[in-house]
């Protein structure tokens, strides 16, 4: 096991990642910009080391500052939550080629699933469902010809990257030239790569995605599913685990779908299969997650397993201390994503509490909300035995969360909880939008 481990993140994923190497028995290095040199990670480390200025490029997306400020503590694994470089496969390298570990799968399959394009010819090889769609668009392409051939409406979608961007939605030729363009600028910006393809868009499917974890010696777990559907311009809002749709013969043939592609690919650490299902039944590959997701938290609710100190273990090379037949999954989470609407200085915050209550969050009175980086205050999840006492539980705890000096989500997130559709547990990824264009009339 390792003796000391850096933290190439910040907020509250690392404030997470801290707490479980200090469980652990762990030392922690946090590295910070110096517009994080006051945050509640970088206080709460047993060392910290400032890697450069408020801009990411100059902080935490500067692989040469965060494998120096390993080398220079002596740690000897870098773990590099979600966001940032936790997805990059050239920084898994230079950790490996500086002797130090990535916690995380191998550059070779964060490759391979990381471009969307080859993750969909991946899955056609070895049998995987997947909605129809192009491969990527060459100079010498007819993007109208190929997007007859899907039909309308489709997608304009990014090879690289992820978090909703590169993507647009085209509903007819005249829409498919603008969005290719601007799909591609947008990828190039944020990931260096514009490569964009064409896939066909399924409308009424809900998001569904597989949470696996996968040892070097052979071992593969699925712990469920989270039910992402809930969507405001393709970034999440409200998971839940379970389902609220999924029958247990589905989520049996999904569960064992996505330990295939795991195996196929012989992937390592814990990862995201992600699935579009249809009202019918039919569901069908979207992307595979190489990291730690934002929601991990309700799968650690449901399954009692903590994701984050398995990382940790499986990067060290231990294997699994539990099989498929020992998991059993149990109640229900939901996890609300609180955002900033605006920046500026937090003058007074006060936290949820209750009994299977968590709020993930590195919020503390006085601390200011700054423009470099995501808008992510926290997240608030609940557990309960059943759904209906979830949802109840969430709309209790949002009601007592206090944030001022800036304004937030909150207030949509419980009228999101209170409307029927949610309710009921009958939403797909159309709802939020539905949702608003109604409160609008």
């Amino acid at each position: 096991m390792f003796s000391k481990i850096l933290i190439a993140n910040r907020g509250e994923i690392a404030l997470r990642i801290i707490r479980a190497c200090k469980e652990m028995g762990i030392e922690t290095v946090a590295v910070y910009s110096e517009a994080d040199e006051n945050s509640l990670p970088v206080a709460l480390a047993d060392e910290r080391i400032c890697i450069g200025a408020a801009s990411v490029s100059e902080s935490y997306l500067n692989k040469k500052n965060i494998i120096a400020a390993a080398e220079i503590t002596g740690a000897e694994a870098i773990h590099p939550g979600y966001g940032f470089l936790s997805e990059n496969a050239d920084f898994a390298d230079e950790c490996e080629k500086n002797g130090i570990v990535f916690i995380g799968p191998s550059s070779k399959i964060m490759r391979l699933m990381g471009d969307k394009e080859n993750a969909r010819s991946t899955m056609l090889k070895i049998g995987v469902p997947v909605a129809p769609g192009t491969g990527i668009l060459k100079k010498s392409d007819d993007p109208a010809a190929l997007a007859a051939d899907i039909g309308y409406p489709l997608l304009v979608k990014a090879a690289a990257g992820g978090g909703g961007k590169g993507i647009r939605l085209v509903n007819c030729e005249s829409e498919l030239l603008p969005a290719v363009s601007s799909a591609s600028a947008e990828a190039k910006g944020a990931f260096g790569d514009g490569s964009v393809f064409l896939e066909k868009y399924l409308t009424d499917v809900r998001h569904v995605e597989m949470q696996i974890i996968a040892d070097s010696c052979g071992n593969v777990v699925c712990l469920g599913e989270r039910d992402c559907s809930l969507q405001k311009k393709k970034q999440k809002v409200l998971e839940e685990a379970p389902c609220p749709s999924l029958s247990e013969d589905l989520r049996r043939k999904m569960m064992d779908c996505a330990v295939r592609i795991v195996r196929e690919t012989s992937y390592t650490n814990v990862g995201t299969v992600e699935f579009l299902l249809t009202p019918d039944g039919e569901f069908y590959f979207m992307e595979m997650n190489t990291r730690l997701q934002v929601e991990h938290p309700i799968t650690e609710e449901t399954s009692g397993i903590d994701l984050v100190k398995w990382q940790i273990r499986t990067a060290a090379k231990m294997p699994l201390s539990f099989k498929q037949e020992d998991l059993q999954l149990k109640g229900c989470s939901l996890e609300c994503r609180i955002t900033a609407k605006t920046t500026g200085t937090i003058t007074f915050f006060h936290g949820p509490g209750g009994a299977r209550v968590r709020f993930d969050s590195a919020l503390v009175d006085g601390m200011t909300v700054l423009p470099y980086y995501d808008p992510l205050l926290g997240k608030l999840i609940v557990f309960a035995e059943t759904r209906e006492e979830a949802v109840r539980k969430m709309e209790t705890a949002l009601c007592e969360i206090a944030i001022e000096g800036i304004e937030t989500n909150i207030n949509d997130l419980l009228m999101l909880v209170r409307s029927p559709g949610f309710v009921s547990g009958a939403y797909n990824t159309a709802y939020i939008a539905e949702l608003e264009d109604d409160s609008e009339k």
